[in-house]
């Protein structure tokens, strides 16, 4: 009996280590892992939404008004305590890099989940400039307008609430507009490029805009990054990288609208 009982045992160990393996270096595993199993079991057992824990943890950590202390709270949440899709810190500085190079007036977020982003960008700003940031999901819309509140960002901010298909073809009556220098794309990566063609259309981009795309290796935009990487209106730099807070392999690009 003794020895069935150990190669049970043994063999429960090996399938243990060999998830954790694999949710540390394969993408859909770790996908599934923190995204499906581990947030509805969190969801349950404390009776509040991965955003929510998120806020609260923000609220008694971050000084409020700092956005980089705002920041680092939620890089630390998710590091440490429980895995969220931001862009992360490895990748943000990316992301902080580029929006330094442009310098734009005015930039889409496309995706604001629970603000960590946003406030990368528009901690950045010049003077003056303007974030337009697009959330499908009410419930991380409430979430992603009250950290920013805690990070003192809030009024540089504009925050809309609905489809982004939607939403698209109303921004330059909305905000008196005409074109974004910055688009930053993190939401539905089935959206990817029907959003870019969108935008196209609509006429929002102007020669020179700048679209950042993440998650375009894990979990991937195959059919966006063949579009801006092949159509003659784009110019496209790869920079690899790693998937938020984890060691899989992620990557974000950079497209420059060409007219």
């Amino acid at each position: 009996m003794l020895p069935i009982l150990l190669a049970v045992c043994m063999g429960a160990l090996t399938l243990l280590l060999f998830v954790v393996w694999r949710v540390r270096t394969d993408g859909t595993w770790a996908l599934w892992w923190h995204d499906n199993y581990l947030e509805r079991l969190r969801d349950f057992t404390s009776g509040k939404s991965r955003p929510m824990r998120i806020l609260q943890y923000v609220q008694n950590t971050a000084v409020q008004g700092d956005a980089n202390s705002v920041i680092s709270a939620v890089d630390s949440y998710c590091a440490n305590v429980e895995w969220a899709m931001n862009v992360g810190d490895k990748k943000g500085e990316i992301l902080d890099a580029v929006v330094l190079d442009v310098r734009p007036r005015w930039v889409l977020e496309l995706g604001t989940y629970c603000g960590y982003s946003t406030m990368r960008i528009a901690r950045l700003l010049p003077p003056g400039a303007r974030l337009i940031t697009l959330e499908m999901n009410h419930h991380y819309a409430q979430v992603a307008k009250q950290i920013l509140g805690h990070a003192g960002l809030d009024s540089q901010v504009d925050l809309l609430v609905g489809a982004s298909s939607a939403l698209i073809p109303q921004l330059k009556k909305k905000f008196d507009m005409d074109k974004f220098d910055l688009v930053f794309i993190d939401h539905w990566k089935t959206s990817y490029l029907p959003d870019t063609k969108l935008l196209e259309e609509c006429d929002l981009l102007a020669s020179g805009t700048v679209l950042l795309a993440d998650n375009v290796t894990c979990p991937g935009a195959p059919e966006y990054l063949h579009y801006v990487r092949n159509s003659p209106r784009y110019k496209s730099l790869y920079f690899p990288s790693q998937l938020e807070y984890l060691r899989v392999e992620d990557g974000m690009e950079k497209s420059v609208f060409l007219g």
